[in-house]
């Protein structure tokens, strides 16, 4: 995994502190899907990938600000891991940051109207897709630091 060796320092606290925020995340939106509070559970599954992508960023020293995924994906972009197979879940789960939160989103009714378990299912599935990848590209990168840390 030489794409990583322009990272040779590892934050693993941080890492850890980031991903188990994202995890718990998760699992807090699982719970509102399985209590029909889909747009909750939409929200929070957007907020549980860009903690894992901040995660991955953070320890890397990087910064990861703000709350757009596709500019987190940029970010991680630039020490050369390639993000394809993430990309159209992040374009699915950034239309859950604001609207799923706020009535004047919509030109009425309340967000919670909006939003179903179809809607909530698909942001489950690409928050878990977004997650196993950074999960993936961190231990990736654990093993390359250890490798160059050995050799």
């Amino acid at each position: 995994m030489a794409y990583l060796s322009c990272i040779s320092m590892l934050d693993i606290s941080e890492f850890k502190r980031w991903f188990n925020q994202a995890i718990h995340t998760y699992n807090s939106a699982q719970r509102d899907h399985e209590d029909g509070d889909f747009d909750w559970a939409c929200f929070k599954f957007q907020q549980a990938a860009e903690f894992a992508l901040k995660a991955f960023l953070r320890s890397t020293g990087k910064i990861g600000a703000g709350h757009s995924l596709l500019r987190l994906i940029e970010e991680i972009e630039t020490v050369g891991i390639r993000t394809d197979e993430i990309k159209k879940c992040s374009l699915t789960l950034e239309k859950f940051y604001i609207p799923t939160r706020y009535p004047d989103a919509y030109p009425e009714g309340s967000p919670y109207e909006f939003y179903d378990t179809e809607e909530a299912k698909k942001a489950l599935e690409c928050s878990s897709k977004i997650i196993e990848f950074v999960r993936k590209i961190y231990d990736e990168h654990v093993e390359e630091v250890e490798k160059e840390r050995k050799g």
